[in-house]
Parts: C-alpha cells; structure tokens; sequence
C-alpha cells in the first residue's frame, strides 16, 4: 500500500507542554516521517507522511495529545509533499 503525506494545525494548549516530543516519540513508534513545528501563533504544525492505517492511528493519538496538553482543534489535509527522513522536531 502506497503512503500518503498529511499537515495538521492543532490548537490549544500544545507549545511548552513537550507536545512536539510526545508526538515525536508516537510519529517513530508508528514507523512515521515527517516534522512537528511550533508555530508563532501557538499552534503546532505537523507534516506526516506513512502508510494509511499508521497515519489514521497516528491522528487519533494526536486529538489527545499528551496528558499536560490540552487539544481543541486539529485541522488535516492531504498534501504532495516530500517529508525528512525519520521524524523531526522542528
């Protein structure tokens, strides 16, 4: 099965929570490439790219977060982009 390439927004309280390092940790687990990036209006931006069925996973552990975050809204796309080798915390 072909992988597909997804960027997500999330909102709430996601900077200074080590957002980005749980979701790195999950992103690895998963097999996943990509990047989780704060973003200077507080959200965090996250480049994915794998097989469906981890990505799926993957999103779903994302709309939880980690327990001292707080998410309120996540936005997806798919895009055609190529993400970095393994994944990153940028």
């Amino acid at each position: 099965m072909s992988e597909i390439c997804i960027l997500g927004h999330v909102s709430g309280r996601v900077q200074g929570v080590f957002f980005r390092g749980t979701t790195q940790e999950e992103a690895r687990r998963l097999g996943l490439r990509g990047y989780a990036q704060n973003l200077p209006d507080g959200r965090v931006r996250i480049l994915a790219s794998g097989p469906p069925e981890a990505l799926e996973s993957f999103r779903e552990w994302v709309a939880q977060g980690p327990p001292n975050a707080r998410v309120e809204e996540v936005h997806w796309q798919e895009v055609d982009e190529e993400p970095p080798a393994g994944f990153q915390v940028r």
